[in-house]
């Protein structure tokens, strides 16, 4: 089956509406055969008390798209994703602007996804490096 990148940004984005996703205006945006890339604002609505970005509202946005990313590997119908794990190191702030996440693909098992993400800024620089782990399990039904 080839890789339909306009569907996997389309199925992203409409099950992100009404979600944490949908209130932080993440975006997913683009997305190949072992990577998926979302954008999210930064704006007072995910600052932290001093102005910055909040380091929960980066974490959200990674775990957000390595989770979808693992989308691209499952049978939505029949599989579902879990988060079990994730890090993050926060290099370096940011007040405002847009930054995005790249999720790539490290290990695909049957039952376990691992992914580096890497969120940068507008200038390419790097602001915080995850890395997340998810369970795929059987669905149960959304």
């Amino acid at each position: 089956m080839q890789f339909d990148k306009d569907k996997m940004l389309q199925l992203c984005n409409e099950w992100s509406k009404n979600t944490l996703m949908d209130t932080l205006n993440i975006e997913y945006v683009d997305a190949g055969e072992d990577y998926l890339v979302a954008t999210m604002p930064v704006n007072s609505r995910v600052h932290q008390p001093m102005g910055l970005l909040h380091g929960g509202a980066t974490v959200a946005l990674a775990e957000s798209v390595g989770s979808a990313a693992s989308l691209m590997f499952i049978n939505p119908e029949k599989q579902e994703v879990r988060g079990i794990e994730i890090a993050a190191n926060h290099l370096r702030s940011k007040r405002e602007g847009i930054v995005r996440a790249t999720a790539k693909i490290i290990h695909q098992g049957r039952s376990i996804h691992l992914w580096e993400i890497k969120i940068v800024d507008e200038n390419n620089k790097l602001i915080s490096l995850c890395k997340l782990t998810n369970m795929i399990l059987p669905s149960k039904g959304r």
